[in-house]
């Protein structure tokens, strides 16, 4: 069974950065999508990026690609969000999925079946 689990969240002054991980458990992250999800306190899960792992190919929400960025450590099985200029309005639980998504709909939780515990980012003003 494969278990994301991420791990880097915290909390940051508005206009910095942080770079969450998600390590695969179980099994490897090889032929899956993998992606990162964020929820805010009363808002729907909201979708950041996702990384197709076998051709490299990556996906990012609106108004994502200009701060975000999705990278991955093959050796490690890991994937990276670095996020740059960080927002109040970033503040959420970030989760990381992987699943096997057709290409039309890579971002929509529906098709990713196993996802993380999630972490916790919050951006101060």
């Amino acid at each position: 069974q494969l278990q994301p689990v991420e791990s880097g969240g915290g909390t940051v002054q508005a206009g910095g950065s942080l770079k969450l991980s998600c390590a695969a458990s179980g099994r490897t992250f090889s032929h899956y999508v993998v992606g990162w999800f964020r929820q805010a306190p009363g808002k729907e899960r909201q979708f950041v990026g996702s990384i197709n792992w076998s051709v490299g190919l990556t996906y990012y929400g609106d108004s994502m690609k200009d701060r975000f960025t999705i990278s991955t450590d093959n050796a490690k099985n890991t994937m990276y969000l670095q996020m740059n200029n960080l927002k109040p309005e970033d503040t959420a639980v970030y989760y990381c999925a992987a699943g096997r998504p057709p290409y039309s709909s890579v971002r929509s939780a529906t098709y990713y079946d196993y996802w993380g515990q999630g972490t916790q980012v919050t951006v101060s003003s």
